[in-house]
This record gives structure tokens, sequence and C-alpha cells, in this order.
């Protein structure tokens, strides 16, 4: 589970229908929620949580695309199994796990220090704790 430190900039909602927004290093990233606690608050800083699985991996990205949030980051590292990669990328000292299919790894010839784009959908981003309350 990659783990990022962020602060809350705004909150939308609509009925039970929330997307908040979080200020990463200058990014914007979304997450979309159904209910919030009370202690989500404008200004709080969060640790937000997202699945290896659920991390997509681009490279010479270009056009507009659909998913909200969207970071340029390092490769750190590259393990290829027979059937999946597990693909270790940094930005700003946070670390991101993308598990990718092997395949998919080799055909886009993946490599250590390169710089892609991580593409996270905010329905699959998670707040796990607020961290200053």
């Amino acid at each position: 589970m990659s783990q990022i430190i962020a602060t809350i900039k705004k909150i939308h909602n609509i009925d039970n229908l929330n997307i908040v927004e979080f200020d990463f290093f200058g990014k914007t990233l979304k997450m979309m929620s159904l209910d919030l606690n009370k202690n989500v608050q404008i200004g709080k800083k969060v640790k937000l949580a997202v699945k290896p699985t659920n991390i997509s991996i681009a490279k010479n990205l270009f056009g507009e695309i659909s998913l909200s949030n969207q970071l340029v980051v390092n490769i750190k590292s590259i393990e290829n199994g027979q059937l999946l990669s597990s693909i270790i990328l940094e930005v700003n000292d946070t670390i991101f796990e993308s598990i990718i299919t092997a395949d998919s790894s080799k055909r886009m010839n993946l490599q250590k220090n390169e710089q892609v784009t991580i593409l996270i959908k905010a329905s699959d981003l998670s707040i796990m704790e607020v961290l200053n309350d």
C-alpha cells in the first residue's frame, strides 16, 4: 500500500457524495468518497493510501485523460516476475509501488531512473488517517 502525506484544500459535496482535493507538494490530488469522517476538514494533513494494483504507469503521455490524479515520478527499481512486475517509484521523497503485468513492463521498456507518469483514479484514493487533530 502506497502512502501519501497531503493537506486537504477543498471539499465538494452533494448529498452523500464527496470530492476532496488535496495539496501534495503543489500538485492537486482528488479523492471521491461517499461518507467522510467529521475530522476530515480543510487545512488538515492526512495520510492517503492507494493499492499498488491501482497505480497505472504512462510513458510519453500525450493528450487528455479522465483520471484526476497524475504525478510525474522517477523509477527507482523494477522487479520483473513471470507474470507481474513490481515497479518502485519516487517523487518528493514519497515512494509508490505499482504492480503491472510483466508483459506491460517489457512492452513499455521501463528502465531504472526513467521518468514516467503515474495515474490514480479518484475512487482509488482513500484517507488512512487524519494526522493533525
